[in-house]
């Protein structure tokens, strides 16, 4: 299974950069040729989309390398890093096209609106079929989301462009032109700060939006003879592996009249884990006896 998602996920970041190089190449070309700014700004998103792209894809290639040397985890962090990278290149590409828009406001510039709004409209039939490439599995993967959130918000983009560069040939008014490109450039830094938000919180060793912490806590407390659940700790390994430790506080007395090993408690407590999306997980199991005498020594010299 595993191998068929990354080989579904190397063919889809494959042809949307394959898609995306053709699309912005073109956009660029009629941009200049026929004067649109916001058909320039979509082809410089489209050029930070296969920027990113390859970032995605090369980080998701890395992630799949068995841990060796140093890099006791693997390299599944590399992920992380690719959506951070991919958040500010967003945010930079809005950025830019926001001061263009402004300064062609006060400098407006002829624009021919047909092939304009030809190559706007092959933008958003590009994009909405690089990101059906992707299929419903990106949603639990902060990269592969980074990568379908670019597209999605190009297209977009190419919207705003194909319905100013209509209205423009239909009225002449130049302005829209400029002010299209400074609505595009908003939304299109906006939509980057949520995934810099997530990107940093996972860089960070936050645990990831679709755990439940609390959801979490309540499955290993409820489990046969657990006292209690302590230095809980959930982090990301990847934008799509989820690691947890925690020591389990147990009642060994209970634990022997439920009929249970300590290996068949971990065993039962990993199922519970799994089936939160937490797979990698490192469980201490402690009794409250011994618990209670490790920490006399420490109490008393704590005390002195």
């Amino acid at each position: 299974m595993g191998g068929s998602h990354h080989d579904h996920s190397g063919s889809a970041f494959r042809w949307s950069i394959a898609l995306n190089s053709g699309l912005t190449a073109l956009q660029l070309a009629i941009g200049f040729g026929f004067g649109s700014l916001a058909l320039i700004g979509d082809a410089l998103h489209n050029l930070g989309d296969v920027v990113g792209l390859v970032l995605g894809w090369g980080a998701d290639r890395l992630s799949r390398r068995p841990a060796r040397g140093r890099f006791t985890y693997g390299y599944g962090r590399s992920t992380q890093m690719a959506s951070l990278i991919n958040g500010l290149l967003i945010f930079a590409a809005g950025a830019v096209v926001v001061v263009e828009g402004i300064q062609r406001l006060f400098q407006p510039v002829p624009l021919l609106a047909a092939p304009v709004a030809w190559a706007a409209a092959a933008g958003i039939a590009i994009n909405l079929l690089s990101a059906r490439l992707f299929g419903h599995d990106h949603h639990h993967d902060l990269n592969q989301r980074a990568a379908v959130l670019h597209l999605l918000t190009d297209a977009a983009v190419s919207v705003a462009v194909l319905v100013s560069a209509l209205v423009v040939g239909a009225t002449g008014w130049l302005w829209l032109d400029a002010t299209a490109a400074i609505g595009v450039g908003t939304a299109v830094s906006w939509s980057a700060l949520g995934l810099l938000r997530e990107a940093v919180a996972l860089n960070l060793d936050a645990a990831p939006r679709h755990v439940d912490l609390d959801q979490v806590e309540q499955a290993l407390a409820s489990l046969p003879a657990v006292l209690m659940v302590e230095e809980l700790h959930v982090w990301s390994l990847s934008t799509s592996r989820t690691a947890l430790t925690a020591h389990v506080v147990i009642d060994p007395l209970q634990l022997a009249s439920e009929a249970l090993s300590p290996d068949e408690l971990l065993t039962l407590a990993r199922g519970r884990l799994a089936a939160l999306g937490i797979r990698k997980s490192t469980l201490q199991l402690e009794s409250e006896a011994i618990r209670s005498i490790s920490e006399k020594p420490r109490e008393r010299f704590i005390s002195d």
